[in-house]
């Protein structure tokens, strides 16, 4: 499997977090929700029409902008 952002995933896919590529004070909010580097993530749902995104990461689960999904590199496992 090959590089990709966290928007682009699959439903249903699992991925690590490879990098998130942000402004600084999104990236401490996504950190402390448990978005860091080497952290299994997978998509639930995606919204229609370039909507939000609903994703898991560990036990929590975050609905998030598919811009911001845009700036999270993973590989999909």
């Amino acid at each position: 499997m090959s590089l990709a952002e966290l928007s682009a995933l699959p439903l249903g896919t699992t991925a690590s977090i490879l990098g998130i590529s942000t402004e600084t004070v999104l990236e401490h909010r996504l950190q402390a929700l448990g978005f860091r580097v080497g952290k299994q993530i997978s998509v639930i749902r995606k919204a229609w029409l370039g909507g939000p995104l609903h994703v898991r990461i560990g036990t929590t689960e975050v609905i998030m902008r598919r811009c911001d999904a845009r700036a999270i590199q993973v590989l999909p496992n």
